[in-house]
Parts: C-alpha cells; sequence; structure tokens
C-alpha cells in the first residue's frame, strides 16, 4: 500500500484548476480517494482539498508541488495522512472539554498526538496523568503574564505542536501570544441569541429567559473572540430550565462543537478565507 496524503490549497479562480491539480497527481501515479473544491465569488479564490494515495516520499512531492503551484499563485499545504496532530492543550478550571478531548483521542476519534496540558490552576493533574500527557501548571497574573507566556510558548515549541485548543481556558491571550499562534490556536466559548458577556453568563441568559443558547468554536485572534469561525451549533431550552440545567447544556454544547473543530482542523479540512473560513467536512 503506498502512503496517503492530503494536499489543501487555493488560488486566483481561473479555467481548467481541477483538470490541472487531478492531471499533476495522474501524472506522478497519484490514485485520488476524496476530492472536494469550492469556487468563492465575492473574493475570486478557489478553494480545493484532495486525499490520495501515491508511491513518492513526502519531501519529494513537496518539491513537485512547489514547482507545479507557483504559476497559479497557490497557497498549498501537504500532509500524510497518517501522521497525527502534534496538539497542547490549554485549560483552566473547567474539565468538561478537555475530558472531551482526551477520551475521543485515546479512543481512537480525533487524529491527535496530545503532547502536553498547559494550566494556570492544579485541577486537572491528576486527569492529565490518567491520560499519561505532561501537565504543566503555569500560574499567571497581570504582573507575570508575559513571562507566564513566554513560558507556556517554550512548552509549545518544545513540543513542535501543530494545533493549540484552548479548551475553556479562561485568560486573554496578549496580541503577540495571538500572533505568535496565528492559524494553529482554536478557542470555545459559549455564544447565547441574545449574548451575554462577562461573569456568569448561564445566570443572565437564566434571567432574561433566553430560548436558545450555543457555543461557537473559532481560531484565536488579538480580536477577542471574533477570530474565523469554524463551528457552531446551539441547543433549545425553555421556560422549566433551570441554571444547572443551562449550564450542563452549554458545556455539552460546548464539547461537542470544540471536538467538531478540532477534528475537521486535524483532518486539515478548514481552510482560511479572509476572516472567514472553508470547511470541506
Amino acid at each position: 500500500m503506498y502512503p496517503v496524503y492530503i494536499l489543501t490549497l487555493s488560488c486566483p479562480d481561473r479555467l481548467g484548476l481541477v483538470h490541472a491539480v487531478s492531471g499533476f497527481l495522474l501524472d506522478r501515479s497519484g490514485n485520488i480517494e476524496e476530492a472536494a473544491q469550492f469556487n468563492d465569488p465575492c473574493t475570486g479564490l478557489f478553494f480545493m482539498r484532495v486525499q490520495f494515495s501515491c508511491a513518492l516520499e513526502l519531501n519529494d512531492l513537496k518539491t513537485h508541488i512547489a514547482s507545479f503551484a507557483k504559476p497559479y499563485a497557490m497557497q498549498w499545504q501537504l500532509h500524510a495522512k497518517a501522521q497525527p496532530m502534534r496538539t497542547v492543550i490549554m485549560v483552566s478550571q473547567e474539565g468538561h472539554c478537555l475530558n472531551d478531548l482526551l477520551f475521543r483521542w485515546k479512543s481512537a476519534l480525533l487524529p491527535l498526538d496530545i503532547r502536553a496540558i498547559i494550566s494556570n490552576h492544579r485541577a486537572f493533574y491528576q486527569l492529565s496523568a490518567s491520560y499519561n500527557v505532561p501537565f504543566h501548571h503555569l500560574p499567571i497574573s497581570a504582573a507575570s503574564k508575559a513571562q507566564t507566556e513566554a513560558r507556556q510558548l517554550d512548552v509549545i515549541e518544545d513540543e513542535e505542536a501543530e494545533l493549540v485548543v484552548l479548551a475553556r481556558y479562561m485568560q486573554v491571550l496578549s496580541n503577540d501570544m495571538c500572533h505568535a499562534l496565528k492559524g494553529k490556536a482554536i478557542n470555545i466559548h459559549h455564544s447565547f441569541l441574545p449574548s451575554f458577556k462577562g461573569a456568569k453568563p448561564y445566570h443572565q441568559a437564566h434571567d432574561r429567559g433566553v430560548k436558545l443558547m450555543g457555543a461557537t468554536a473559532h481560531y484565536v485572534t488579538a480580536d477577542l473572540d471574533e477570530g474565523p469561525i469554524i463551528e457552531q451549533d446551539v441547543t433549545r431550552v425553555d421556560h422549566s430550565n433551570t441554571v444547572a440545567d443551562l449550564t450542563a447544556l452549554g458545556r455539552d454544547t460546548e464539547s461537542l462543537v470544540l471536538a467538531r473543530a478540532v477534528k475537521w482542523h486535524s483532518e486539515h479540512r478548514v481552510l482560511m478565507n479572509g476572516h472567514k473560513t472553508v470547511i470541506f467536512k
């Protein structure tokens, strides 16, 4: 069996791009197993994801693709499908998303290689140990923020992490940290209609009698909670739901939404389209 690769690309739209990509792979005896494309009429950009098997080595393929892509002004990435994505998870004191991701990972439901967990609290060091994942307790304060973020980045770089998941990490990242993690950090937060910010959002939602509550997973940017959206979902609620009910339902929704976003990202199904995303599910 030949190795399987995933090629993702974007470029200015023009005639014959699908033909050109498939022909390029055919000329190298590549067998396409899965393909999807999207033409965005608003931006004039073409997006494509191709999963294929090929006898060539990864680095040889990258050399070939670089020459092929240049005339089309393509932005592209090539990954070996068998290589799980090296991941670091950051968490504070709410562990529902962390616990869900660890379980899915160990159940072979997420193509991840979770290398470390970083937290500003000690709450989940035992959970981390039960999955044999190194736990880094790095307390943070206004005075120590720069130093702590530098230590966090050291862990991320030492683990060669390709993905950082903020699984209810309740600290605002600095602009420098956001820049360092651009395109590879995913955050999850509650999103209500209407939206409630600040302390005790579920109490606020209950007080207003909301009928829909939900969660949003998005890439981290310096604009707080305004990064490109990867996934969202909602749950219907009514007058009979208590604050405890809303909290439990909200946590379930957050866990599901984050897991989907992490899965799609780790399968290289998410392509950036300006401040939006293209997702080939």
